[in-house]
């Protein structure tokens, strides 16, 4: 027999103990979404696989919203932020950017893939702006070594 009550109750009357957990998997699982959702519009600037190094160096200035980042894809392409760029525009672009800065600091994330005459063009090109200096970014390499004991 079904109660209409607000309590939930057995066939011999004694309150049932146990959790629901099905709302609590619920929001998890909308959480789950909105984070999937979110986390890649995240990234800032165009996205790159870049190379993996064991002893990269810490530059935490190009996490900063006004910093100048320049990107090159696998297949070339080069963009300055979102906006993509000839190798021709990049210099006055460049050069415009740093016109009133103190910091003139210029960061290039290339893919690992990207063919290195390509990079060392657009290094030079960056180097050509003015800049003071150059800042080429990578990402830690996972140590995958077990430690035996």
């Amino acid at each position: 027999m079904a109660t209409s009550g607000g309590s939930a109750e057995t066939a011999s009357g004694k309150a049932i103990a146990d959790i629901n957990v099905t709302p609590m998997v619920d929001i998890m699982l909308v959480l789950l979404i909105i984070f999937m959702v979110v986390t890649p519009l995240l990234q800032k600037g165009t996205s790159v696989d870049m190379a993996k190094t064991r002893y990269p160096r810490e530059m935490k200035e190009a996490d900063r919203d006004d910093a100048i980042i320049v990107a090159i894809t696998r297949d070339g392409k080069i963009f300055l932020h979102d906006e993509s760029l000839t190798k021709d525009k990049l210099n006055e672009k460049i050069k415009d950017l740093l016109q009133n800065r103190m910091d003139k600091t210029v960061y290039v994330r290339s893919d690992r893939r990207a063919k290195y005459g390509g990079v060392v063009d657009v290094v030079d090109i960056v180097r050509a702006s003015g800049v003071d200096a150059l800042g080429l970014l990578t990402a830690k390499m996972e140590d995958r070594t077990v430690q035996s004991q």
